[in-house]
């Protein structure tokens, strides 16, 4: 019997990168999984590839800073599969620029959809979780939390998200609900590519720096950041709530 056997899964920003990892590992798992983003049709891919492993997958277009859209993905999730047993608030973005270069614009963009989405969506999976006296919610935080150069918008989300964490476990928490977040360090995707565009350097380039400034030497994958979260949705880790994990090869240390 797999870990997740019986468990559903919503994982918001899960067309590509670390979302799409996330979503075909616990599927892996045994999850039934929702694979949600901004295009339906995006995220079609993703459940293609889990389907074709033998697994449970359906794509769910919606905004994360839209109440009604997230509510009735949550609620599709519960109606199609049974259950909402997992969230992964994964959906995010980046608008990076020096401080007097930000414009507010940049700056409600990133925090909607990193803060508003996981509080939507968080609202909308804990009324099932609640009524179970069942749940566990991951939300991605980052170690730009703790300060980078031009992001001062994505910084200010990932330090909130784990604010917003360790407040959700004390609340959920005697409702059978764990709330946890990841903070990953430096991870091979889509969105780091773009950085190194930004600094006018191949995302091969920026690798290798911050590799050589990363204690074990390497960069992260999306599959080092998808065995930690199903190690926190597991029953495995049901003594576990409120933490943040960095996942980034001992970067902050």
């Amino acid at each position: 019997m797999a870990a997740l056997d019986g468990r559903v899964a919503l994982v918001t920003g899960a067309a590509r990168g670390i979302g799409a990892a996330v979503a075909g590992r616990l599927a892996a798992d045994g999850a039934a999984v929702v694979v949600l983003d901004l295009d339906e049709a995006a995220g079609k891919p993703t459940v293609a590839a889990i389907e074709a492993a033998g697994g449970r997958a359906i794509a769910v277009g919606a905004d994360v800073t839209d109440a009604a859209q997230v509510t009735a993905a949550a609620d599709r999730a519960a109606q199609e599969f049974g259950s909402l047993d997992i969230l992964v608030n994964n959906a995010g973005v980046t608008r990076d620029n020096l401080l007097f270069k930000l414009s507010e614009q940049d700056w409600d963009t990133v925090i909607g959809v990193h803060l508003k989405g996981a509080f939507l969506a968080s609202k909308a999976a804990q009324k099932h979780m609640v009524a179970q006296k069942y749940g566990k919610i991951v939300n991605l935080s980052s170690v730009s939390a703790l300060g980078n150069r031009g992001q001062a918008n994505y910084s200010a989300a990932k330090m909130g998200l784990q604010g917003f964490t360790r407040t959700l476990a004390i609340e959920l928490g005697p409702f059978g609900v764990n709330v946890n977040a990841v903070a990953p360090g430096f991870i091979v995707t889509e969105m780091t590519a773009a950085t190194a565009e930004r600094l006018g350097i191949t995302p091969d380039e920026l690798a290798a720096r911050s590799a050589e400034i990363t204690p074990v030497r390497r960069v992260g994958q999306p599959a080092d950041i998808a065995s930690t979260i199903a190690f926190l949705v597991s029953d495995e880790s049901s003594f576990i709530t409120g933490q943040t994990i960095y996942v980034d090869g001992g970067r902050k240390l």
